[in-house]
């Protein structure tokens, strides 16, 4: 007689890889936060364990540190023993992290570009099959259906005869691509009354980053920030990126986003800005023009004049204003109204929800 089979409580075992997890998601929030420093997130990280018991016995903060080092995520300095910087596979991670936290799973599709209503050249064959027209590239003609045709039209014979008329090519999706300029604000009120709104600002610029690169990879993106000036950033930069005294010169920064789309071939382009602020700044010469009490006419005057030359130019802006303040949203209004582009006031929890959906709106749209 079979003595059976006898059943107990499964439990699994502690593994020091489901440590690393745990601590490894908080380092990466962490290290985004402190722009890049990795003594600055551990020291954060340390407190946070003391506090919250985020170790045992078996797996404490110093395998946690050699186990960064060993995954590739953290390389000690050579210069200076025991500090350490993050490595582009960190950098990687961080952005794959922001675009997960944003935007969440990515499901899997086209890669490449985007499809509009309109057929014509492009990469991805359709159903519909036409007759030959002069322009057609050799590639499109569907040589099964251009013989048929040849043999219905001329017969059967020795001598094989195709016409013109016999081609028929197959239509293709003509999809088309899009040039993006994405404005980050980092003037000083961006960690003003005690509130972090550069970070959401970084991660809503990385996550963006990683979906073109992810799912549009024949898109373009350029990153530019502004303060009293405005200067390119590449995305390796975006983790690293930091408030500094600066005021708010939104003229710089939309005219330095126009430049670089002028230069841009793809017949679609827009700006996106994320910024707290109205525009305080102007440079004069050698020097600046300031203000930053109220709405200064002179500043608010040559920022709408901005607006309306990149709506010439068919440029739409679309503004992530993370504030509320009445009297901003009235400029926010009337910068709007003049470029005929889009505005949110987002709340710092929504904000990567909206730069994602108006992304892909704008990004299908013909201009």
């Amino acid at each position: 007689m079979s003595a059976g089979f006898r059943f107990r409580d499964f439990v699994p075992e502690e593994s020091s890889e489901k440590g690393f997890e745990t601590l490894f998601k908080l380092f990466m929030q962490l290290v985004t936060i402190t722009s890049g420093d990795v003594a600055e997130a551990l020291s954060w990280l340390n407190e946070l364990d003391k506090q919250y018991g985020l170790t045992d016995n078996e797996y404490g903060m110093g395998n946690f540190i050699e186990d960064l080092k060993k995954k590739g995520y953290i390389d000690e300095n050579e210069q200076e023993r025991g500090a350490f910087k993050i490595t582009p596979k960190t950098e990687q991670g961080i952005r794959k992290s922001a675009l997960e936290e944003i935007f969440g799973k990515l499901k899997k599709g086209n890669t490449g570009n985007h499809r509009t209503p309109q057929t014509g050249q492009g990469d991805e064959l359709s159903t519909d099959i036409r007759d030959f027209r002069f322009g057609d590239s050799l590639e499109q003609i569907s040589m099964t259906e251009s013989i048929r045709n040849a043999q219905l039209n001329h017969g059967l014979s020795d001598e094989f005869m195709l016409a013109e008329g016999d081609l028929e090519v197959r239509e293709t999706e003509h999809k088309t691509q899009t040039s993006t300029v994405l404005m980050i604000d980092i003037s000083h009120s961006m960690i003003l009354y005690g509130e972090d709104r550069i970070t959401p600002a970084k991660k809503v610029a990385m996550a963006l980053a990683e979906l073109v690169k992810q799912k549009y990879p024949k898109d373009f993106l350029d990153v530019i920030v502004f303060g009293n000036d405005a200067w390119p950033i590449t995305i390796k930069d975006l983790p690293y990126l930091e408030v500094g005294p600066y005021h708010t010169n939104t003229v710089a920064g939309l005219e330095l986003a126009l430049d670089l789309l002028r230069k841009r071939k793809t017949a679609n382009k827009q700006i996106f800005m994320i910024t707290d602020g109205k525009p305080t700044c102007l440079k004069e010469g050698n020097g600046y023009y300031k203000n930053s009490f109220g709405l200064d006419r002179k500043v608010v005057n040559k920022t709408l004049n901005l607006a309306a030359a990149a709506r010439r130019l068919k440029v739409p802006i679309t503004t992530f204003m993370i504030a509320s303040d009445p009297y901003l949203q009235q400029f926010v209004e009337e910068f709007t109204q003049v470029n005929q582009g889009k505005a949110y006031y987002s709340s710092l929890k929504g904000l990567g929800h909206l730069v994602f959906e108006d992304y892909k709106r704008n990004r299908r749209k013909t201009l």
